[in-house]
């Protein structure tokens, strides 16, 4: 148990490319006992598994070592307990090149946990899975390159309960990053529902790090935020019955309040009554949201019911190869011509048989995405040509014929690019709980 009435805990990243700088005036002036750095999205342990393939050494999360060369001295110095998912596809190899980071920088003595587990790719390719999306089953998919299951708190809580100072993880769910410290710090038992249910609210009310201090909620000045460039990241001041105060370090831009709590809370969240996670059902309709002082909102209420006994896995599979053109035009009649290039490259690609399995010929800031123009034609638009191909010659045709466009088109083109890349798409399923066995490695530094 606590021996505080409070635990504290930050959020120091919510995706993969997330800045350090926030995480670092966290761990200075946040007085945490946890940091979580959130740092998988869907695909990006797919990507994380090829790269693992081309090296056993690697497979973790390409900013997992900066971040650690920047976090580590102050979070040793402040006494505060790190727990990442960064470790993606090969948490024990990250686990060892962070035990080198910090031996290199006189960190000597600490202990870092890597968890296992969450990678069922046998499981999933000796199996014909239903998926959840996109329809179908498993058999339906291109080449299968990963599988990982979302695990939950209770490898986080042992292992910090083994003295871990740094946890490392693949996947998991991401309020689970949260979560499991908190069960450590207060001892909470898993199997009180209502309890981690509660705590599934607080940890994905951060798990996205800037979104709840008003990245990605702002809007002009429809919703203002101050000071975007000086972003503050969130913490939680949490309290033994998972009520909590969410918040900032004073100082630091952004704003926490009710409404970008609120649109958080909401992110992501099919059915508020049921939100699915590997340890808990959780239920925010309960939850109650009140002002406790400047940027300081006050968490009160959720609940839980036992889980599904089905953990989600998501399944990163080959899908052929996206090939893009683009190339812009300005002036009078900007988007006049840049509509006759459009039906130029489709007519060439359609007369050149290039065998699109899908296409998309936009306008970029004018129909790109449903958008009109309004009053007044633009005096400058950028065409985009992309389309999805089996192999990566048919995807290279694309960008030529936009590039063509030089000589071969209206007049003012200019700023053409091209480019191919294979495309690892994701699909999701599920799988029994009881066929995926985590394990916990320890690492001295």
């Amino acid at each position: 148990m606590s021996a505080s009435p409070i635990v504290r805990i930050g959020a120091g990243a919510g995706f993969a490319g997330d800045r350090i700088e926030p995480a670092i005036e966290l761990l200075e002036h946040g007085q945490l006992d946890f940091i979580a750095f959130e740092c998988l999205a869907e695909r990006t342990i797919a990507l994380a598994q090829e790269r693992r393939r081309a090296d056993p050494d690697h497979g973790y999360d390409p900013m997992l070592l900066e971040r650690m060369r920047r976090a580590l001295p102050v979070a040793r110095a402040r006494g505060t307990r790190i727990v990442t998912n960064a470790g993606a596809a090969n948490p024990i190899a990250a686990a060892h090149a962070v035990a080198e980071v910090a031996r290199s920088l006189g960190l000597g003595g600490l202990r870092i946990a890597a968890v296992t587990g969450d990678d069922v790719l046998p499981l999933v390719r000796g199996a014909s899975l239903p998926l959840i999306d996109p329809p179908g089953t498993s058999d339906d998919l291109g080449p299968i390159v990963s599988a990982n299951a979302y695990l939950g708190a209770a490898p986080i809580a042992a292992a910090l309960d083994r003295g871990a100072d740094i946890v490392i993880t693949g996947r998991v769910g991401d309020p689970a990053l949260f979560i499991g410290p908190l069960v450590h710090a207060f001892g909470w038992s898993l199997d009180d529902h209502a309890l981690i249910g509660r705590a599934t609210v607080i940890g994905h009310l951060l798990e996205c790090a800037g979104q709840l201090t008003g990245g990605y909620f702002a809007d002009g000045d429809r919703k203002a935020v101050p000071d975007l460039a000086w972003l503050g990241f969130p913490l939680a001041e949490v309290a033994a019955d998972a009520s909590a105060i969410v918040t900032k370090v004073p100082g630091t831009g952004g704003i926490v309040s009710l409404a970008t709590c609120k649109e958080q809370l909401l992110y992501e969240i099919l059915d508020p009554a049921a939100y699915h996670q590997a340890d808990v059902i959780a239920d925010f309709t309960s939850v109650r949201l009140s002002e406790a002082g400047p940027d300081r909102v006050a968490v009160s209420g959720g609940g839980g019911r036992p889980p599904s006994g089905e953990l989600k896995v998501t399944i990163g599979y080959d899908d052929g190869f996206v090939g893009e053109g683009q190339i812009s035009y300005a002036g009078r009649d900007a988007a006049t011509r840049a509509r006759m290039a459009l039906d130029i490259v489709r007519e060439r690609l359609a007369l050149t048989a290039v065998p699109l399995r899908e296409s998309r010929f936009d306008l970029m800031g004018v129909d790109s995405v449903d958008f009109t123009a309004g009053e007044g034609a633009p005096r400058e638009v950028r065409i985009r040509v992309a389309g999805r191909t089996d192999t990566a010659e048919a995807a290279a045709a694309i960008g030529a014929e936009v590039e063509a466009l030089y000589t071969n088109g209206p007049m003012g083109g200019g700023g053409a690019t091209r480019s191919v890349r294979r495309v690892v798409a994701a699909a999701s399923a599920l799988v029994p709980a009881t066929a995926v066995q985590t394990a916990i490695t320890m690492i001295e530094a």
